[in-house]
């Protein structure tokens, strides 16, 4: 049963203060570490359409999940605007039942701070086991 679900008081998005990066999303308050910073409705890529997208600009906005990751979404909401960080400050969190996609501060954030997570869902730089699709 699909639940209300309302947008985010907590974030804006402005130009970003990643080089190259284009638009980016920030705290429109102070967020304390732990708390749910967006709650973005999804949309399920179907496997039949997957082949015809990967050519497309959407695929840089996909995210992907399921047990090897041969899944695909996209997030509405500003979920497909966060940018990449080697040292993030969010995380996020697929609930595909709900079909949501959480994003959670690892840290406190201040009010103006830009939102990162790490786009490969490594903790830190240092781990190689699922490298980026992008150079950085």
């Amino acid at each position: 049963m699909l639940k209300k679900l309302f947008t985010s008081d907590k974030v804006y998005i402005s130009k970003s203060g990643i080089p190259d990066a284009g638009r980016g999303v920030y705290a429109r308050r102070d967020i304390k570490k732990g708390e749910i910073v967006e709650r973005c409705p999804i949309i399920e890529v179907p496997k039949h359409d997957v082949s015809k997208l990967k050519e497309s600009i959407l695929v840089t906005y996909f995210f992907y999940f399921g047990k090897s990751l041969q899944r695909l979404a996209i997030a509405l909401g500003f979920g497909s605007i966060y940018n990449h960080s080697d040292k993030p400050n969010s995380t996020y969190k697929i609930k595909s039942k709900e079909k949501v996609i959480d994003f959670i501060a690892l840290d406190d954030i201040k009010k103006g701070k830009e939102i990162t997570f790490n786009y490969s869902g490594r903790k830190n730089s240092k781990d190689k086991k699922r490298p980026l699709w992008f150079e950085v």
